[in-house]
């Protein structure tokens, strides 16, 4: 029997789609704004997972520049039938105010390894698009639908309409054939069918600490579906526990005949000189677990008993182990490693592999929504340290290039080197943004470095603070700014600010030239450890 501890995908990796096809198990999650937009896992076994090449590479596939913070790519579906590959999602173009721009799509494949379709327009009546394949041949899109008029609810519910995979669209009857329950916020809808029944697997609660799952049962695929009376995984009651917002799930059954849902959690830290504005701070956003399932009475239930998913869960299969990754990444291929991503743009948009480095043309300021040069990789752990080799040659101040802690465009510190006029040498700054409480760059932090063009960069995150250093040599590194508390980088920041977050921390490297010159940046290596 082989365990595993909870989350199995660490960092930010919400909105879990599970799929089994034969012996191989793979899971979606959202990408929000980071370009690649879907993030593909397969495994054999259920506790060890590789990344497979991201699905939308091209922006043919997936055009996110100017989407706002937390928009772009919102809960894929992946399913199969009849040897194709199916991958359904939104692509939010705004969702601030009343209105939400929700245009859903759907491409296709054979080889996940591979090349995916040019997309499919489907509709823009609401986000969390699904794909149900029936037994008969048919094909179902369900969606929540958004509802912007203010004396109705604004989660309206779940629709319903067939897909004709030969003409490529939608046809037929639009039915809203689920409503929810008093709990309210009614989303992600995945369709299943077993012993007679069509089960709905929706999330309810919204994204935030009264977030859950339940089912609801119909023998007719139109309705009325008969809501669960208990749900099947929160912990809206259970505010002491480790893992906190869990909901958005799926569903799969192993060759072994083993249930198992796929769901997103958070893990809100709590230190005791946490501002008294959440319950926590999920610095890492929301992350996917598992957890075994049974059916019992006629609904799913978790196989630990009650309502709140287990810290470990366990799996019955062969070990199929992966090699694990190096810590440390040196620039010097064709291909970008997997783990990283760009900022709304592809990475040729932007820069460029030169064989020795990784290239970035100075782009727009990183508060920019449109074309900034970016790649960075997710924080993992609460407990980690990052370094970056740059080469730069700045002329002016307004040419930047250094190592990031970025939750958003509104949320983050930069450690980066520019040009000093008054002195005529090089320096190191900081830029803290923090929407709690804005401040700019502090003269204190600026560090005068000469003529040198090469620096080591480097960020140790411990919990809710951070701390940047840099190095001259790669070996002795100075502290820069002393300890940052950075309890601004998760989704619980936002409530006080009346905005929606729905992301999480990465670590990366970026490159502004503010003249429009593009000066580049090359950044040499990229080492993160968990501490």
């Amino acid at each position: 029997m082989l365990t595993a501890k909870n989350p199995i995908l660490r960092g930010f990796h919400p909105d879990p789609s599970i799929l089994r096809v034969g012996d191989d198990y793979y899971l979606a999650t959202s990408t929000f704004q980071w370009f690649g937009g879907v993030e593909l896992y397969h495994s054999r076994d259920l506790i060890s997972w590789e990344q497979l090449p991201c699905p939308l590479r091209r922006t043919s596939q997936l055009d996110m520049q100017g989407n706002p913070n937390s928009g772009g790519v919102w809960a894929p579906c992946l399913s199969y039938s009849d040897g194709v590959y199916y991958l359904i999602y939104t692509n939010v173009k705004n969702f601030h105010g009343i209105f939400k721009d929700t245009p859903n799509y759907l491409v296709t494949t054979t080889d996940l390894y591979g090349e995916w379709s040019e997309p499919i327009y489907l509709n823009s009546s609401g986000f969390d698009p699904s794909l149900f394949h029936d037994d008969d041949g048919k094909k179902y899109l369900l969606n929540m639908r958004w509802d912007h008029r203010m004396e109705k609810h604004d989660f309206a519910g779940i629709l319903m309409q067939e897909y004709d995979p030969v003409s490529k669209k939608l046809v037929g009857e639009i039915k809203t054939i689920y409503r929810g329950t008093e709990i309210g916020a009614t989303e992600a809808p995945h369709l299943y069918k077993k012993d007679g029944y069509y089960y709905l697997m929706v999330a309810e609660g919204g994204t935030m600490y009264n977030h859950g799952v339940r089912l609801a049962r119909s023998r007719n695929i139109w309705g009325e579906y008969e809501s669960d009376p208990m749900p099947l995984l929160t912990t809206r009651n259970n505010p002491e526990k480790y893992m906190q917002r869990t909901g958005h799930a799926s569903y799969i059954e192993a060759s072994n005949g083993q249930g198992y849902v796929a769901y997103l959690c958070a893990r809100p830290l709590r230190d005791k000189n946490l501002v008294d504005w959440a319950l926590g701070c999920s610095i890492l956003g929301r992350e996917t677990c598992l957890a075994p399932v049974k059916w019992e009475n006629g609904w799913l239930r978790l196989e630990n008993g009650g309502e709140v998913p287990p810290e470990e869960y366990y799996s019955a299969l062969d070990e199929v182990k992966f090699p694990p990754k190096p810590q440390k990444d040196v620039f010097d291929g064709k291909e970008l490693p997997l783990h990283y991503k760009t900022l709304r743009l592809p990475l040729e948009k932007i820069g460029a592999l030169t064989g020795e480095a990784l290239r970035l043309y100075g782009g727009e300021a990183i508060t920019s929504p449109n074309l900034q040069s970016m790649v960075a990789r997710r924080l993992q752990a609460f407990h980690a340290e990052a370094t970056t080799e740059l080469y730069f040659d700045p002329k002016t101040f307004q040419e930047m290039a250094g190592l990031t802690v970025f939750y958003d465009t509104f949320n983050f510190f930069y450690l980066y080197m520019s040009h000093d006029e008054e002195s005529g040498e090089n320096a190191l700054r900081i830029i803290v943004r923090d929407s709690l409480k804005f401040y700019n760059p502090i003269k204190e932090y600026r560090v005068l470095i000469g003529e040198n063009k090469r620096v080591w960069l480097r960020v140790e995150i411990n919990r809710l603070s951070l701390e940047f250093s840099y190095s001259l040599d790669g070996e002795k590194f100075e502290s820069i700014g002393g300890a940052l508390d950075c309890s601004c980088l998760c989704d619980e920041a936002y409530g006080l600010i009346g905005h929606e977050g729905h992301t999480g921390t990465f670590i990366g490297m970026c490159c502004q030239d503010l003249t429009g010159k593009k000066t580049p940046a090359d950044f040499i290596s990229f080492e993160y450890k968990e501490l």
